[in-house]
């Protein structure tokens, strides 16, 4: 079955399920797509307004860092803590998150505020945001307390007879339950489907070609984005004047414009151009490994080995009692723990993983392993070029990532006909463990034959 040419693009070369997709289109509205994260005792940030109690041991007695709730609409988180910071007249790194959540939608997730009162951040007042304090905690969130997020999105313009549309989407997570789950890509978020050049400055940033990465994040255009941007885009690739695009470039390029403000005094700099952009956004840049690992998993399913089934050479994890894997504890499928490695994957006990690709990960081996290197030699990288990255604390180490990831409580709400009664939506809600996408479980549903006009 044959992917958008985005897909490709990003490494998605592959379906798991074969029912036909209902089409249609998400992101429609601000409310089509609402994500509440939940942490890993529980407790789950909501949108409507509910606040728990006892979150991660949280009390009313004043300790260092103040647990909120926050939620947003239409906001880049990234864009949302800068300006709660400066509301509340404060450095933004004392303002910490688990989880970076969708900008073009309704989220409600934790965030943790350091050396503030309950009372400094019922002030908060920004359009669209609402800063629910909790109670104050110990330590500051980190990614450590995230247990995944729980998506309820309308699948809007579906052209589809109601029992169609309830037919295929019940097959397609009929397949996915039969191998574990959906195909554990890094989603269209961390690559971006209007300009996907994440994993294009991530690929120069391991390489060491800093001037490359700079001039691709922003100088490369995209004929999907808007034209004033474009056209600067294009001016600055053809100038290399980073004080003419100060002027240019439109203020809601906010990240660009943080790089350009350091190259316009110091074109040459570009490593200290990248350390202006938010820690976690570096981090994003230097992991664009994930193209990598889309890849990986989809020559695994086109060379015709299976996702739930290891062959030996193939890495397998742990997992916890929560259902997250535990990645850094890993052994290798061999000759004679294969069989009993599979039963424990069957049972649940164990998951396969494949490479991120990183200076201390060492490539699969056996079948697997021959792939992997196959794939690093097409796109030109390779351990003896590979840089330790001097922009982010995730150094380009690597690691390993589950291949399927399961897609919990999945529930199909409604079929509904839309209002101006020229097709239908459906609205399915199910959950996520951190790290995965919901739009990779959205495009097995879907099976859009045009990424940008659905929505993605």
């Amino acid at each position: 079955m044959s992917v958008p040419d985005i897909d490709k693009l990003l490494g998605m070369e592959i379906y798991s399920s074969s029912s036909k997709g209902v089409g249609g289109s998400i992101k429609q509205s601000i409310e089509d797509f609402v994500v509440e994260e939940v942490l890993v005792d529980g407790s789950k940030a909501s949108v409507n307004g509910a606040i728990p109690s006892r979150v991660l041991g949280s009390t009313l007695r004043k300790q260092q860092f103040l647990l909120c709730v926050l939620v947003k609409r239409n906001w880049d988180t990234f864009i949302a803590v800068k300006n709660i910071a400066k509301s509340l007249d404060i450095d933004q790194e004392r303002i910490q998150f688990a989880g970076i959540k969708d900008a073009k939608a309704i989220t409600a997730q934790h965030i943790s505020i350091a050396n503030i009162t309950i009372e400094e951040a019922k002030k908060i007042e920004i359009k669209d945001i609402e800063v629910r304090p909790i109670g104050y905690i110990r330590e500051q969130l980190s990614l450590f307390y995230l247990l995944g997020n729980k998506f309820t999105i309308t699948i809007q313009n579906i052209t589809e007879p109601e029992t169609t549309i309830t037919k295929h989407i019940k097959q397609t997570i009929q397949e996915l339950e039969t191998i574990g789950g959906v195909p554990n890509f890094f989603g269209h978020q961390r690559f971006g489907t209007t300009r996907p050049i994440t994993h294009l400055v991530g690929k120069a940033l391991i390489q060491g070609n800093f001037e490359d990465a700079a001039m691709l994040f922003l100088a490369k255009p995209s004929v999907h984005e808007h034209p004033a941007s474009r056209q600067a885009r294009q001016e600055l690739a053809a100038t290399k004047n980073f004080k003419q695009a100060q002027e240019n470039f439109p203020k809601q390029l906010r990240f660009e414009r943080l790089m350009l403000n350091h190259l316009a005094e110091n074109p040459n700099d570009f490593i200290v151009a990248f350390q202006k952009l938010p820690v976690k956004l570096q981090a994003l840049f230097v992991q664009a490994q994930s193209y990598l690992f889309n890849r990986f998993v989809s020559e695994r399913v086109k060379h015709g080995l299976s996702l739930n089934n290891v062959v030996k050479g193939d890495f397998v994890v742990g997992i916890e009692r929560s259902g997250l894997p535990l990645t850094a504890v890993a052994k290798v499928a061999t000759a004679e723990n294969l069989a009993e490695i599979n039963i424990q994957i069957k049972d649940g006990r164990l998951r396969m993983a494949l490479p991120i690709f990183g200076f201390k990960q060492k490539l699969s081996q056996g079948i697997m392993g021959q792939i992997e290197n196959e794939v690093l030699m097409q796109e030109g990288v390779g351990m003896d070029n590979l840089h330790v990255n001097v922009l982010s604390r995730s150094a380009g180490r690597g690691g390993l990532r589950t291949v399927v990831t399961p897609v919990k409580d999945f529930k199909l709400q409604s079929v509904l006909p839309n209002q101006d009664g020229s097709g239908h939506e459906a609205k399915v809600g199910f959950m996520l463990l951190r790290g995965s996408y919901a739009t990779v479980v959205l495009r097995e549903i879907m099976k859009p034959s045009n990424l940008i006009t659905a929505g993605f």
